[in-house]
């Protein structure tokens, strides 16, 4: 017996190594998607304090600090009306997609009817299809519909981009909340509607969340249909806002890395706000399909 656990011992260390080496890859492979995800933002935050951004070169650092450069995308340029029309978009994109994709995965987790496969089908080849591909004729189609040079037509533009991804993703959702709930909830007196809005819509409201990020990414980063479809300056996205600053010859680096740190605050004040049911949005999501 003493013979046999000498014999073991040796075997428990190696395996005990290797399992360091295994925790200490992993550790070093986060790290170094981390510094690969948030070294761009970083460039872009110091790039826009720089008093000088370029004459900085391959500095990792700024030069010093300063402030002006936001005072012009802000005071000087008006870059703020930009973020209104786009906070416009974007929530209204949100709101709209989430209901319509919302009742649209109801239908086709719970109900049985013809070519319910074949929809469901053509729902995920949307997502398939280029945007570029896609930008000669929807613009004839707005002018056709006088929806030109208006938000609501950029807003339905993107309701067309995000409900096929939202669509299919909620019906996920929908179909991992248990049959029973509902019927309980019938046997209860509850109406379909109360039993949506009291039973159903509480469980899938964290599916609702991942689907709003997607939607909300969509409305507020897009700029060849914005910068396409509205010809008025006063109506531009964030997006076609930020070509301001380009000229034909030269480029104002500092206001440009300001005005797109001012773009990427509101998805980041999004994103920790939902940050919690996205998490559970995005694995229970998984659940059951």
């Amino acid at each position: 017996m003493s013979q046999s656990l000498t014999d073991r011992a040796p075997v428990a260390r190696p395996r005990s190594a290797r399992r360091r080496r295994g925790r200490l890859a992993r550790a070093v492979g986060v790290v170094v998607l981390l510094v690969a995800a948030l070294f761009p933002f970083l460039w872009m935050l110091t790039t826009a304090i720089d008093p000088n951004p370029l004459s900085r070169g391959a500095s990792l650092l700024p030069s010093g600090f300063t402030l002006d450069h936001f005072r012009t995308v802000l005071v000087d340029a008006g870059f703020l009306r930009y973020v209104r029309i786009s906070v416009i978009v974007a929530v209204s994109t949100v709101l709209i997609s989430g209901a319509i994709a919302l009742l649209a995965a109801v239908a086709v987790a719970r109900f049985r009817f013809r070519l319910r496969t074949a929809v469901l089908i053509l729902v995920l080849l949307v997502q398939m299809v280029p945007l570029e591909a896609l930008v000669i004729p929807l613009f004839l189609q707005a002018r056709s519909l006088h929806m030109l040079n208006s938000l609501l037509g950029l807003v339905i533009v993107y309701l067309a981009f995000s409900l096929p991804f939202a669509i299919w993703n909620l019906r996920g959702f929908v179909a991992a909340v248990p049959r029973e709930l509902e019927e309980a909830a019938y046997v209860d007196g509850a109406s379909w509607f109360r039993m949506f809005r009291s039973v159903l819509l509480p469980l899938v409201a964290p599916g609702l969340v991942a689907t709003s990020v997607f939607s909300f990414i969509t409305a507020w980063n897009e700029f060849i249909f914005a910068l396409t479809f509205m010809q008025d300056s006063g109506k531009y996205t964030v997006g076609v806002g930020l070509r301001t600053f380009f000229t034909q010859n030269t480029a104002d680096w500092g206001a440009i890395m300001a005005a797109s740190t001012v773009i990427a605050l509101p998805v980041v004040v999004f994103f920790v706000l939902v940050q919690r049911n996205l998490a559970a949005g995005v694995t229970a999501g998984a659940v059951k399909g």
